[in-house]
């Protein structure tokens, strides 16, 4: 957003908001104690538990339960039981809250009958905030009912205060720790959602990278497989008809020779430029030249005569392609014309036929008149990227890409590209 100044504000919205040193030293600590708890949580039950223990006994021995108790005529040894009975299955809290809870009703029954209302009863409140916590939520319902029981028989046998404000009192304390253990445990799933969606997109999110490697990976080798394949194939040529032309026609040896420089160049040129895409920690690249396309076919036709291949093309229609399928169009005839160069013989030739329709779709014939019959099926290309590399460009666009034999009698072979109109947007 923009005031009338003109100068540029940032949207308190969008604006990274840096954690506060003791946010963020909290987060830490308690990120440590939910570790270590995780490692050792015997060890922490216990603690919880001792603590607890220990102030109930300090309520029995220091008499503190006489200020809130409705008789005092209670044996020490069942201030001792009870106080014991209503602290120490706070142990098993975690794991079994319900059985804990059980087992501390008998003492609470008994606490409320004699009238000692002791403070440890309040001790019930934690099991039953485990098990709005840990357990189902219809559980809660026999859990409350077991809790405000001995508070109901405590106030019809002793009679101090009206009932209904005494059942009230707890029953909003044991509302009170159901709500926090629900709060607690909806953050705690929400938490853990979150955390399992982070890891399910770090995993999606490597496996994308893996294709995407993958795939440019297979791009490269596409590339450096046209690239090289192609030019190498026309230096053989050249070098093998220079050697021919050495001795009866040293002019045309020379001519070959500058032939094969210019190929090497240019090959070398294709190759800096697919290279220099792979260098992203250089700043200052140069500028790449484009990927070639249909004005470059002449030249790519001229490299391969100039290898000995003579080459016809017959072309129909109006050439108007995008740039994608330009290049697979110029790769196809590319590999093919290689092809016919590794394996078409001395005296072989190729014609290349395009026709173009409207809008986008464009059929692609090139046949050679190679004699040798070792080329024929798939053992032309057998371990090769070319044929696959070909169906690969073609598969992009749709399109179908048949290589194979021409139909006897007439001997070679026979690419046939088509690519279908384009799909509306």
């Amino acid at each position: 957003m923009t005031h009338g100044t003109g100068a540029p504000t940032m949207d308190p919205v969008t604006e990274d908001r840096v954690p506060e040193p003791l946010t963020e030293y909290a987060h830490r600590l308690t990120r440590r104690v939910r570790a270590f708890d995780r490692r050792h949580p015997l060890l922490w039950d216990l603690h919880f538990t001792a603590f607890w223990v220990t102030a109930a006994l300090i309520d029995y021995a220091g008499g503190g339960w006489r200020h809130n108790a409705h008789s005092l005529d209670v044996p020490g040894w069942l201030l001792l039981t009870m106080s014991l009975g209503l602290s120490v299955p706070l142990l098993w809290r975690r794991t079994h809250p319900g059985a804990a809870l059980a087992v501390t009703i008998p003492f609470a029954g008994v606490d409320a009958w004699t009238g000692a209302a002791l403070q440890a009863a309040l001790l019930q409140l934690v099991l039953v905030y485990h098990l709005a916590l840990r357990r189902p939520l219809r559980d809660l319902w026999w859990a409350t009912a077991l809790v405000l029981a001995p508070v109901l028989g405590s106030a019809v046998r002793h009679g101090e205060g009206t009932w209904d404000q005494q059942l009230g009192s707890h029953l909003m304390s044991v509302t009170v720790a159901v709500l926090i253990g629900v709060t607690v445990r909806t953050r705690r799933n929400y938490t853990e959602a979150l955390e399992d969606r982070a890891r399910r997109l770090e995993t999606e999110r490597d496996q994308q990278a893996q294709l995407a490697t993958a795939a440019e990976r297979a791009r490269i080798a596409r590339e450096m497989h046209d690239i090289i394949g192609h030019n190498l194939s026309v230096i053989t040529g050249l070098a093998d008809g220079g050697r021919y032309a050495a001795a009866k026609s040293p002019q045309r040896a020379a001519q070959a020779l500058d032939a094969i420089a210019t190929t090497s160049r240019q090959a070398l040129t294709e190759l800096r430029r697919l290279l220099d895409v792979l260098r992203e920690e250089e700043k200052n690249q140069p500028a790449l030249a484009p990927q070639p396309g249909l004005t470059d076919l002449d030249q790519l036709l001229d490299g391969v005569r100039s290898a000995g291949l003579s080459v016809s093309t017959t072309t129909h229609g109006v050439p108007d392609l995008p740039p994608g399928r330009q290049l697979t169009v110029y790769r196809v005839i590319q590999e093919a014309l290689t092809n016919t160069l590794k394996h078409g013989g001395p005296d072989a030739t190729a014609a290349i036929e395009l026709s173009y329709e409207e809008k986008g779709s464009v059929t692609v014939t090139i046949t050679d008149t190679a004699r040798t019959r070792r080329a024929d099926g798939p053992g032309r290309d057998r371990g090769g990227r070319g044929l696959p590399g070909m169906r690969e460009r073609t598969a992009l666009y749709g399109g179908t890409l048949e290589a194979g034999p021409r139909p006897h009698p007439e001997q070679g072979w026979r690419v046939r590209l088509h690519l279908p109109e384009e799909s509306p947007q």
